[in-house]
Formats: C-alpha cells, sequence, structure tokens
C-alpha cells in the first residue's frame, strides 16, 4: 500500500520563490511509494486548518514546507498522534531545520529524507498551553520577533537591521524563573530562551547543547553586552560557544514558571504572541513523530 503524503507550502515564507516546489517533487519523489498533493497556504494559521483536513482525508505524512513558524502551525495538529512530521525547509531563519541538520536542497532532501528516512520521536513544549517544536522566548527576542513579524521584508538583513535599530534603547524587564517548582532565580536579562533545539535561526546556536530527545528544556539567561562587548558575542556565536561565554547562564528543567510584571509579547517558534503575565513552560517527552535522514 502507498503512504498518503501531503505538502503544505507556505508561498510567502522566507525569501525563496516556490513555483517551481511541485515539479521538483514530481521529479524526485518516490511515487512507487507516495501517492502526494501539494496545497499552498493563503492566510496566517491556514496551515493549521490544512492540517486539520488533511488529518480528516487519511494523510500519514504532513510536510511543512516553510520556515518555523509554518512548521508550529502543522506540528502542533501532530503532538501525541502517530502522523509524521516532514520538515522541508524553506524559510527566513530555519532554526529546527539546521538544528536537526536537514538538507537544504530540496531534491536532496526528497531523495534522502522523504524518499529514504526514518521516523523518530522528538520533544515538543507548550508556553500556557501554546505549543513550540523549536525555542519560546521573553525579552528582546520575543519584541524582535513581533517587529519582525510586522516587516514587509523578510530574511536575515531584516533581521539584523531590527535588531541594531532596537538595541540602544531597549530597557531589561525584571523575571522571577521558578525551575520544576523548587530553585527560583530572580534576574534582569536582556532576553530568556526556553530552548528545546539548540537554535534561534540562520544557524545561530542559543543553547549547542540542546537535545530534543532529553526530555528537558534549556533555560538560557542572557545578559545585555555593552556596546564593546557585541563584538566578543559575536565571536561566540560564530564558533557556537555562546555557553561557554559569561554573558548567558543555562539551566535544564522540565517546568519552567515565570512571573512577569505585566502582559507582554512572547516568541513562539519565531513568531510572536500577546501572553498574560505569568507564564507557565512545560516539555512533553518524546511527543512528535518526525522524518530524518536515516543515518
Amino acid at each position: 500500500m502507498k503512504k498518503k503524503i501531503i505538502f503544505i507550502v507556505n508561498p510567502i515564507s522566507g525569501h525563496h520563490n516556490k513555483n517551481h516546489f511541485p515539479d521538483i517533487v514530481e521529479n524526485h519523489i518516490d511515487k512507487n511509494k507516495y501517492d502526494y498533493k501539494i496545497v499552498f497556504t493563503e492566510y496566517a494559521n491556514h496551515a493549521t486548518e490544512l492540517t486539520m483536513k488533511a488529518i480528516e482525508e487519511g494523510y500519514e505524512y504532513i510536510a511543512a514546507v516553510g520556515g518555523d513558524g509554518t512548521i508550529n502551525e502543522v506540528a502542533k495538529c501532530l503532538i501525541g498522534k502517530e502522523l509524521i512530521l516532514i520538515i522541508v525547509p524553506y524559510g527566513s531563519g530555519n532554526g529546527l531545520a539546521n538544528h536537526l541538520r536537514l538538507p537544504f536542497k530540496i531534491e536532496k532532501h526528497i531523495k534522502e529524507v522523504i524518499n529514504k528516512g526514518k521516523i523518530y520521536k522528538i520533544d515538543t513544549a507548550t508556553m500556557n498551553g501554546t505549543p513550540f517544536i523549536s525555542i519560546a522566548g521573553i525579552g528582546f527576542d520575543a519584541m524582535i520577533a513581533d517587529y519582525f513579524a510586522k516587516d514587509e521584508n523578510r530574511g536575515f538583513i531584516t533581521y539584523a537591521k531590527l535588531i541594531t535599530e532596537k538595541y540602544p534603547n531597549y530597557k531589561q524587564k525584571e523575571y522571577t524563573l521558578i525551575l520544576d517548582d523548587k530553585d527560583t532565580i530572580e534576574c534582569k536579562p536582556f532576553f530568556v530562551t526556553f530552548a528545546n533545539s539548540s537554535q534561534f535561526g540562520y544557524n545561530t546556536e542559543i543553547s549547542p547543547k540542546a537535545s530534543v530527545q532529553d526530555g528537558l528544556l534549556d533555560v538560557c539567561i542572557f545578559k545585555k553586552p555593552n556596546i564593546l562587548e557585541i563584538p566578543i558575542v559575536a565571536t561566540y556565536f560564530l564558533a557556537k560557544q555562546i555557553d561557554k561565554s559569561n554573558f548567558i547562564d543555562i539551566y535544564k528543567a522540565k517546568k519552567i514558571q515565570v512571573i512577569r510584571k505585566v502582559d507582554e509579547v512572547v516568541n513562539i517558534d519565531g513568531e510572536p504572541i500577546e501572553m498574560s503575565k505569568d507564564i507557565t513552560v512545560e516539555i512533553k517527552p518524546l511527543s512528535l513523530n518526525i522524518l530524518l535522514q536515516n543515518n
């Protein structure tokens, strides 16, 4: 019996032209193994609607073609189910795809992952019940995610421009973090990232030792560097060794409670979401099936 696979394509994620995507699939997918269908999203959260419809129609493999936001829209429907997620990286930052070392050339991805891949289970997590697959965060990175989502231009240049513009005047907020109901941390950081995977995106690792299969989140508390320290921070990031610097403290936990002074936007897999001031972040161990290379 052939497997049913649907490709849910976000045509505006990243800055890639996806008009040729159907031809690439037609030319390279194993038609002895799969019956396939391709659909394109038309508005925000349309990928979630298309995923739910695909589940009703009996599709076993759901491919999210886009960036981390698109992956989130699709994957949150598959958490705790037997269905299999396929990530086809076609976005701006592609943080989770980088962490999982997926091929970025689509022809190679189809041949090595879709046609010959192996199913693995990975962790997911929630922030006040909202699922995330890769990272969530509060503070400066959440603010940048908000501005980035509203900008007509995508890609690294826009992201870097926003950071440069907003960095000098950003005022850190006070947070109380309670890890696994026992350890309390009072902090006033630049940002806090709850990392399931290692990546922010653009191949930038915020927690190089993070694992999507360890049943834990890496709680990354990042201090704001001064202007003169920025080149030092950049060097650590480029070397993928930011965890060895004095700018970050990393803890591991299954559950994190966050107490903030006001309701504020958070970053969920690169997308901004307004959330109440008190937050609970929890890991869901090995809750998502995903197709990866058979190493």
